[in-house]
């Protein structure tokens, strides 16, 4: 019987790849990782993997469907020069747009956008409030993504309840908002990664999803589809150096399809790299 075809979604930022400030290196300097750097931003290095996970990456694009999964921009994620095999698909904007083979899909972006126009406030009143209603004394940035979300870079005095003050504003109108580290998002509901990778899992054929992210998008952004039976829990630790057997399934035997070559398990997520709390993922059951 021939393996089953397995896509793997990854957040980037806070899961792959790190910055400098991200990275908290909290352990002595001479037993830091070695770092890989892989987005450079105005001939400046910014963002980092470590050898062992660039070395793991490149065995996991070798052995299933593996498909950047992130919030960034078109262009903030062709500055990332990730190793291994190109991915053929990946999903940018929160799932906006999909790219196959670097490109657009123009069919799923024109899908997607007419949902939007369909279901939500338009972005043009998002952005007039979060103008009228944002206090200058702790927004560092206003921008938008893409024409399709909106984003405040917040200063370090933002406390959480401003976030909580825009989401019920935003409720009835078809947006979610958030706050995430530095940033406060304004997204529409319908724009998720979950729904790209839901397309990509449809084109490649793939019997399971297994998909990676950081503790605040992982539940709501980068859920794989579950399949009969609901997902199961798998926790992911971060790397110790040591390969870690396939956790155990519900029946007592080994997850071998859940992890291919053994590779997944020992992928980096969550905050920095110096922790050793598991982030949980969401592996479908197949039947």
């Amino acid at each position: 019987m021939s393996a089953p075809k397995v896509l793997v979604a990854s957040d980037l930022d806070r899961t792959l790849i790190y910055s400098s400030a991200a990275l908290a290196l909290t352990m002595p300097d001479a037993r830091a990782p070695r770092l890989l750097c892989v987005e450079v931003h105005e001939a400046r290095p910014l963002s980092y993997m470590t050898e062992t996970a660039a070395a793991l990456l490149t065995e996991l694009g070798d052995t299933a469907h593996f498909v950047p999964t992130t919030t960034r921009t078109r262009k903030q994620y062709q500055r990332i020069n990730l190793p291994g095999p190109a991915p053929e698909y990946a999903i940018c904007a929160n799932g906006g747009h999909l790219l196959v083979d670097g490109v657009s899909d123009p069919d799923w972006h024109a899908a997607v956008t007419a949902r939007l126009a369909d279901e939500c406030a338009p972005l043009a009143d998002v952005r007039d409030h979060l103008a009228a209603t944002a206090d200058p004394a702790w927004v560092r940035k206003h921008r938008v993504a893409e024409d399709l979300f909106a984003y405040l870079v917040v200063g370090a005095s933002c406390c959480p309840r401003v976030g909580e003050g825009l989401a019920v504003w935003a409720e009835s109108r078809g947006w979610t908002v958030s706050l995430q580290g530095r940033k406060i998002y304004a997204v529409p509901k319908p724009l998720t990664k979950s729904a790209a990778v839901r397309e990509v899992a449809r084109r490649t054929g793939a019997l399971l999803t297994l998909a990676a992210g950081d503790s605040s998008s992982t539940p709501t952004c980068c859920s794989p589809p579950t399949a009969a039976g609901g997902p199961a829990t798998v926790n992911w630790p971060r790397p110790t150096g040591r390969r870690r057997r396939s956790p155990p399934s519900r029946s007592g035997g080994s997850r071998r399809g859940a992890d291919p070559a053994g590779v997944h398990a020992r992928l980096p997520t969550g905050r920095g790299l110096s922790g050793s709390r598991a982030r949980p993922v969401r592996v479908p059951r197949t039947a």
